[in-house]
């Protein structure tokens, strides 16, 4: 077990991703007003370059304010196949150098160095592998290293773009004292005014308020919060495993030809594993919907889909697969659902296809969920009392 001063960890950060890939597809498009998001009106922001953010564009901007602010920005509607292409391809660079990494997110890493100084400098190592990605992808990154993730991943979004960074171990807390509170991870925009409100500005101040203090303003969090604000985070690097499905089945206690039974059956746990998807960053591209009848035959049906995590996208192919694949008549033992084909992904890609109601939505449902349980909070269809164990 390594102590907290012997640990190297690195974030490594893809500058400005969805950018940087559409730049790479269309070499044409550099020094052009860039925006990658939803199409219509009705569509969002999901990045600009930094052409466009001088005409005060910016994330989550509705596209049709972006548009009058620069009538001529190139707008480009994202394309989740391509960036997955380019994150793996980045991740198999890392892989090729590294014996563990985490891949939190489509366009970041988290790297155990630990150990690596005894041979060379984790500096040097880590300046190496970020010429190594942006040579043998054509993506631009930036870096963090300190003695954990949460100081790393500061440290990377203070130095981007194209930027690298180390921390020393024992410069921590100094290191945090002077940002803003609403740069740590984990206090969210919400939280943050709170603490703004308060006078709290800067992680200094922060980090010198008394532990109980902080936890009767925030409960359990404030445990972590201050902890957080001292540079003090000793969670693992979680080495990164391609998860190639997701599913859920309910076996009924007794076979059934109940309809609203089954479909609200289907909409429960097609639910359940859309929220999973969302928890773990991930997009499916393919659903499959199976079914078991009363005499043991097993019968499935699948479609290829747009990448997604979102419920009323997901539901619709379900019940979809489900109406063409009840055929039979038969009562019915078991009903399935599986997502396959997945790729990392977050809240950000669906502002390709989303309005920013319906992001906000999805946002407030998870919230409640996180916070309180997911059983907590169903759709209506998905209510029924008779349903088995899933």
């Amino acid at each position: 077990m390594f102590l907290t001063k012997d640990r190297h960890i690195a974030h490594l950060d893809l500058d400005s991703f969805y950018i940087s890939v559409e730049e790479l597809r269309d070499p044409k498009l550099r020094g052009l007003p860039l925006i990658v998001g939803g199409a219509g009106d009705r569509g969002i922001v999901a990045c600009c370059n930094p052409v466009a953010a001088k005409f005060g564009i910016h994330t989550a901007m509705p596209v049709r304010m972006a548009k009058r602010l620069c009538s001529h920005a190139v707008i480009v509607r994202g394309d989740m196949e391509l960036y997955s292409k380019y994150s793996r391809l980045a991740m198999e660079v890392i892989k090729d150098a590294v014996p563990v990494f985490e891949k939190p997110a489509i366009d970041e890493f988290y790297i155990d160095l630990t150990g690596m100084d005894r041979f060379f400098g984790c500096k040097q190592f880590t300046d190496e592998l970020k010429n190594k990605v942006l040579r043998e992808t054509g993506l631009p990154a930036s870096y963090g290293l300190a003695s954990n993730k949460l100081v790393s991943k500061v440290a990377t979004n203070e130095v981007k773009p194209n930027g690298q960074i180390e921390i020393p171990f024992g410069q921590e807390r100094s290191f945090l004292a002077p940002l803003s509170v609403l740069k740590m991870p984990g206090i969210g925009h919400e939280r943050g005014y709170q603490l703004l409100k308060m006078g709290i500005e800067t992680v200094s101040t922060l980090s010198e308020m008394p532990l109980a203090m902080l936890q009767n303003f925030f409960a359990k969090e404030g445990n972590r919060i201050w902890r957080n604000a001292n540079g003090i985070d000793e969670s693992p690097v979680i080495p990164f495993h391609e998860q190639k499905t997701i599913s859920t089945e309910t076996v009924f206690d007794n076979d059934t030809i109940d309809m609203h039974l089954l479909n609200c059956t289907l909409v429960r746990m097609t639910e359940q594993i859309a929220f999973d998807l969302r928890k773990q960053n991930r997009l499916t591209g393919c659903i499959i919907v199976k079914l078991r009848y009363t005499d043991g035959q097993l019968y499935t049906k699948q479609s290829t889909i747009p990448y997604t995590n979102a419920d009323h996208i997901l539901l619709d192919t379900a019940k979809s697969l489900f109406a063409r694949l009840y055929e039979r008549r038969l009562l019915i033992r078991m009903i399935g659902i599986r997502f396959t084909n997945l790729i990392q992904g977050n809240y950000q890609v669906r502002l390709f296809d989303d309005t920013q109601e319906k992001i906000n939505m999805y946002r407030a449902i998870d919230g409640v969920k996180k916070r309180f349980g997911e059983k907590l909070l169903v759709r209506a269809g998905g209510q029924n009392g008779a349903v088995g164990p899933g």
